[in-house]
């Protein structure tokens, strides 16, 4: 549904707008996508922080990685979820559109929700797996998925990608299970 464009009328706005879009909502072709694998980037780059304290001599700061990286992935996600409800209904005035395909931050999010369902240093074929279906989950939409697009606001434009994301991360932690036992 189209709404009234309006324009960025300060630094709040451009905010919003930059953590709606990440840079990559702007895109051609399949910003879902792209905005997928920011999320994954992200993932990524958390992980990446805590090895590196490690290896530099300041593991004694963070002692075992696991539940710094954990606690640190947590707070990421509460904190990013909360966040991307404002900007999400901030940018729909901003965007002209109740849900913009511009906006990908849910898609941060939702991708994001699916990691945390199994623990860091999966590896590649678990990410490229947990990335796949998240993608799967957020273009389906089985239910209630579909319907939570139809919520108010930015709690409707991240509601079904967070669903998605929980979907997601549910068959890649049985998938991960499946690999331990066998």
């Amino acid at each position: 549904m189209q709404t009234e464009k309006r324009r960025p009328t300060g630094l709040i706005d451009y905010f919003a707008l930059a953590l709606t879009t990440f840079g990559v909502g702007y895109i051609p072709g399949a910003p879902g996508t792209y905005g997928s694998a920011v999320g994954v980037g992200i993932y990524l780059l958390s992980w990446q922080w805590v090895q590196s304290l490690r290896s530099n001599g300041f593991g004694f700061l963070i002692g075992p990685a696991e539940p710094v990286l954990y606690g640190f992935f947590g707070v990421l996600l509460v904190v990013g979820t909360l966040i991307s409800f404002w900007a999400a209904s901030r940018s729909i005035s901003l965007l002209g559109s109740e849900d913009p395909h511009e906006a990908v931050v849910d898609e941060v999010v939702g991708q994001l929700i699916t990691f945390a369902f199994v623990p860091f240093g999966i590896g590649w074929p678990l990410i490229l797996t947990g990335f796949i279906l998240f993608r799967i989950f957020d273009i389906w939409k089985p239910y209630p998925i579909d319907d939570l697009q139809n919520l108010h606001g930015g709690l409707g434009i991240c509601a079904d990608d967070i669903v998605a994301g929980v979907y997601a991360g549910i068959c890649l932690s049985v998938i991960y299970a499946v690999m331990l036992s066998v």
